[in-house]
């Protein structure tokens, strides 16, 4: 395993250097956000910087160390209240909704964030906080509690990884989301002639409202989801 930026001991910039890490991810960001991860360079980010590429690498000395930093700075943006405000189970869905959209807003995430272990300042204490709210819950043993947090954040990621994807083969596709959903929806009908179950489930999809429908499939899962976590702490 490659020792990554929050390990390694970090290194002091010239006296006269006037970049600044943030300046950098926050840069880096933009780029992501708009062009994905195939459009980001440390050469293309130092010229839109206005900054060598020497002056660059004195803060970010690789762009493996970038994307570490910028998925931390994603993990920053989550949400995790206190369970005296909330209480876990509306603490644990104000949680999930806001990790969905920490995931649209940066669609680049779910390509970068399995390759590498998540261990900066960020996601550290986005895991201390998301601990103490499902500890509050009343599971029997600390690993159950582990075992919560994990189950949602899989179900979680998992969706919207799917979301993603789904929302660039429409991007892709050049169509409008009306035109393209109403497609998919012709051509699955066109093939369910021998599957009843199928075809009656493609009929009841009449809404072309690509959005709606992702996030009414995202909430039904997700309360499911709590529901059974719920009812293991009342056993």
């Amino acid at each position: 395993m490659r020792e990554t930026i929050w390990t390694r001991q970090r290194s002091a910039a010239p006296a006269r250097e006037t970049l600044s890490r943030e300046q950098i991810v926050k840069t880096a960001m933009e780029v992501l956000d708009g062009e994905g991860v195939a459009g980001l360079s440390m050469r293309k980010l130092a010229a839109r910087l206005g900054a060598g590429a020497t002056s660059l690498y004195w803060h970010v000395p690789t762009k493996d160390d970038l994307v570490d930093l910028l998925i931390d700075q994603v993990w920053g943006e989550i949400d995790v209240p206190e369970p005296e405000l909330a209480g876990w189970r509306s603490g644990a869905l104000l949680f999930g909704h806001s990790l969905r959209s920490a995931v649209l807003r940066h669609p680049w995430l779910p390509e970068v964030m399995y390759t590498r272990p998540s261990i900066g300042p960020n996601a550290m204490g986005l895991g201390e906080r998301g601990l103490v709210l499902f500890g509050a819950a009343g599971f029997v043993t600390p690993h159950e509690v582990d075992l919560a947090m994990g189950s949602v954040m899989s179900y979680v990621l998992g969706t919207v990884s799917a979301e993603v994807a789904t929302r660039e083969m429409v991007r892709k596709s050049g169509r409008s989301e009306e035109s393209w959903v109403s497609e998919m929806l012709e051509q699955a009908q066109s093939v369910a002639t021998d599957y009843p179950q199928m075809q009656e489930s493609v009929r009841r999809r009449t809404s072309v409202d690509l959005d709606g429908e992702l996030t009414e499939n995202f909430v039904f899962g997700l309360d499911a989801l709590l529901d059974g976590l719920q009812a293991r702490v009342k056993k």
